[in-house]
C-alpha cells in the first residue's frame, strides 16, 4: 500500500500511511513533530480503542476499531485504526484489514470538500459504524440457516459452526462497546469546546451510529446465546434419555441371567425332573422381566 496524501484548499490536509512502512512514519515524526507516544500507540495492532489529547502540542489520538470486510478462521473480526489529528492535518493509518477506509474518507471529501479535519474525521467514524450492520445481518442470516440444520440433525459440524458465530460476535460486540466509550470520551476533552456546533452534531451522529451498532451486536449476541444453551440443554435431555434406555437393558438382561445360573446349580431344585422346566423358568425370568418394566415406567413418570 502506498501512501496517499489528499489536501483540501488549505483547510484540512489528510495524509493516509501504511503502518508497515517505516520509512513514512519516521518522516511523519520528524516533519509534523508527531510524539514517539502518539506514534506507538497508533502502530500497536493490539492497541484496544482509546482518544488521548495533547493539550501542548494540540494533538488528537482517536484509535478506533474498524470491522473487518472478510472473515478470518470462519468468523468476524476487528482491528485498531489510528488518527491524529493536529491542527489542519488529520493522518490515517491503516493496514491490511482497514484499508478500505481510505475509500470511505475519499468519498467524504468528495461530497463536501471544504469541511474541517474534525468534520473529516467524524464523517468517517460515523460511516466506519456503519461496516458492522453488513456482518451483523450476515451472522443473524447463518444464525437462521444454522437453526434450521440443527432443527434437522444436530451433528457436530453444526455445532462447531454456531461456535463461530458466537466467537465472531463477542469480536463485534466488544469492539462496540468500546467504539462508544471512545466518542463518549471525545466529549470530555480539552478540546471538544474547540469544536463548532456542526462538529458537534457531527460527533453527536457518530456516537448515535455507535449505540445503534452496540444495540444490534448485543441483540444478535443474546440470541444467539439461547440458541446454544437451548441445543445444549437438548443433548443432554437426549444422553439421559440414551442412559435410562441402556440402564433398564442391563437391568432387564440381568434376570434371564440371575434365573438361569439359579437353576444350573448342582444342586436340588423345583422343577428339575420336569420336562417343561426350562419352560417355567423362562416363564419365571419373563414374569420378572414384566414386573421390572411397570416399576421402572411408573419410577420414570
Amino acid at each position: 500500500m502506498e501512501t496517499r496524501r489528499t489536501f483540501n484548499q488549505g483547510l484540512c490536509t489528510w495524509i493516509t500511511i501504511d503502518s508497515k512502512d517505516t520509512k513514512e512514519i519516521e518522516q511523519l515524526r520528524e516533519t509534523y513533530q508527531i510524539s514517539d507516544e502518539m506514534l506507538t500507540y497508533s502502530l500497536d495492532k493490539n492497541e484496544r480503542a482509546r482518544v488521548e489529547y495533547d493539550p501542548l502540542d494540540h494533538t488528537l489520538l482517536v484509535i478506533y476499531n474498524v470491522a473487518h470486510l472478510e472473515k478470518t478462521d470462519n468468523h468476524y473480526e476487528t482491528s485498531p485504526m489510528a488518527f491524529i489529528m493536529k491542527d489542519h492535518h488529520i493522518f490515517s493509518f491503516i493496514s491490511e484489514k482497514t484499508n478500505y477506509v481510505v475509500d470511505l474518507m475519499e468519498n467524504v471529501l468528495n461530497r463536501d470538500p471544504k469541511q474541517s479535519t474534525a468534520s473529516l474525521l467524524f464523517h468517517t467514524l460515523f460511516l466506519i459504524s456503519d461496516y458492522y450492520f453488513p456482518n451483523i445481518e450476515e451472522v443473524n442470516s447463518q444464525r437462521v440457516l444454522l437453526n434450521t440444520k440443527l432443527r434437522e440433525k444436530t451433528t457436530n459440524k453444526n455445532l462447531l459452526e454456531l461456535s463461530d458465530l458466537e466467537i465472531g460476535l463477542v469480536y463485534l460486540v466488544t469492539a462496540t462497546k468500546q467504539n462508544v466509550v471512545l466518542l463518549e470520551q471525545i466529549k470530555a476533552q480539552g478540546l471538544f469546546p474547540n469544536f463548532t456546533d456542526k462538529e458537534k452534531e457531527e460527533l453527536d451522529d457518530a456516537l448515535i451510529e455507535a449505540r445503534q451498532a452496540v444495540e444490534m451486536t448485543k441483540l444478535a449476541s443474546e440470541i444467539l446465546d439461547q440458541l446454544s444453551g437451548t441445543y445444549n440443554n437438548l443433548l443432554n435431555n437426549n444422553l439421559n434419555d440414551t442412559m435410562k434406555i441402556l440402564t433398564i437393558w442391563s437391568l432387564l438382561l440381568t434376570i434371564p441371567t440371575i434365573v438361569t445360573g439359579f437353576f444350573g446349580m448342582n444342586m436340588p431344585l423345583p422343577f428339575e425332573h420336569s420336562e417343561i422346566g426350562w419352560i417355567i423358568s423362562l416363564f419365571i425370568s419373563l414374569g420378572l422381566s414384566v414386573w421390572l418394566i411397570v416399576v421402572l415406567w411408573r419410577r420414570i413418570r
